[in-house]
């Protein structure tokens, strides 16, 4: 891997030891580099191996093990909780513990996935016949698709990288960066062959933020009525920055006589217009506001008013909350009501 070539050698290590942070930053930026890499070096020739794997494991109707020893046994068990946040019932077998009673987890129609960089493990390959006799599918994620645990698998997924990350080509870098990347593509594409959706994922979810947010609704964390800034088209500049002090949500809905949002007026759009008019006794709220701001139903998720506040080139901070249906305005949503939603439901 001629990229990689950089921060290979003692030479370049022993550098950057001695004169400071500065060059032992550039050692540690090219690890990045070497495991994207590698990660780009796996994806040409692991397709078969994944297609088999999602294969088997959409077939079978057990729960899924996933086991490894030392720094695989760490991307084993994060395998195993990708899976189960996905709705797949998954759990980390430590080999050793597996035979001294732990095996006792593993029934007959499990799938078995085992991770190893060598494919060489003494204790991976002593698990084999145990798994072999309750007639569990197996599955390797393996540094070394030659090696003898790679005889045992029924699949093989390869996971070999040219080098390692470290100047020395000793720790566990790239080798885990491409093992655990092979476990979140299995995850990933089974839960799409099951067609999995957010609201899934809430389920198994209930306390996390993400999961609070596919789980809630905007209604349930907007402001409305008397605890938002109402102003109309023809308010005076001074009353509506008076309104929105009393009420410091940071911004002003701007409604018609009928209810239907006309604009909206944020304090961002306040600093501009006083920056750009040196009177403003005569400004109206119409003169000040954006007219057609970006806005959301009270019935989407808090993940959906999320990204509609965040995956965009401008980010915004507050979103007007419209019945689409009518176009009457209901409240207001701001990004940090998102994060303090469940504490206000309790």
């Amino acid at each position: 891997m001629p990229e990689h070539d950089p921060i290979r050698g003692r030479n370049s290590l022993e550098q950057g030891l001695q004169t400071g942070v500065e060059p032992a930053s550039e050692i540690a930026v090219a690890v990045l580099r070497a495991e994207a890499l590698a990660l780009q070096a796996a994806s040409t020739h692991v397709r078969s191996g994944l297609s088999a794997a999602l294969r088997l494991l959409l077939a079978h109707s057990g729960k899924i093990l996933a086991t490894g020893l030392g720094k695989s046994g760490y991307v084993a068990a994060k395998m195993a909780a990708t899976f189960s946040s996905t709705g797949v019932p998954a759990v980390f077998l430590h080999p050793v513990e597996a035979l001294h009673g732990d095996i006792g987890v593993c029934q007959k129609g499990d799938a078995v996935i085992f991770v190893s960089k060598s494919g060489a493990t003494p204790e991976l390959l002593a698990l084999v016949p145990a798994v072999r006799q309750l007639a569990c599918p197996m599955i390797g994620i393996l540094g070394n698709p030659a090696s003898p645990l790679a005889r045992e698998m029924d699949i093989v997924i390869p996971a070999t990288v040219r080098a390692e990350a470290d100047p020395w080509n000793l720790i566990p870098t790239a080798s885990a960066a491409v093992a655990m990347a092979l476990g979140d593509a299995l995850a990933v594409g089974l839960a799409a062959a099951r067609g999995f959706r957010p609201e899934q994922f809430a389920r198994v979810h209930p306390n996390g933020q993400l999961g609070r947010n596919l789980r809630l609704k905007v209604a349930d964390a907007m402001h409305t009525g008397d605890r938002v800034a109402w102003v109309a088209p023809e308010t005076p500049l001074k009353q509506v920055v008076i309104v929105m002090t009393e009420r410091p949500l940071g911004a002003a809905c701007v409604l018609g006589p009928d209810g239907r949002l006309a604009g909206l007026i944020t304090d961002g759009d306040l600093r501009r217009a006083l920056r750009a008019h040196d009177d403003i006794r005569d400004l109206r709220a119409a003169d000040i506001m954006t007219r057609k701001p970006v806005t959301i139903a009270p019935d989407a998720t808090l993940h959906e008013a999320l990204r509609l506040m965040e995956d965009r080139p401008s980010q915004i901070s507050v979103l007007p909350v419209v019945d689409h249906a009518t176009g009457r305005c209901l409240g207001l949503l701001r990004l940090h009501d998102i994060y303090q939603a469940e504490s206000r439901l309790r």
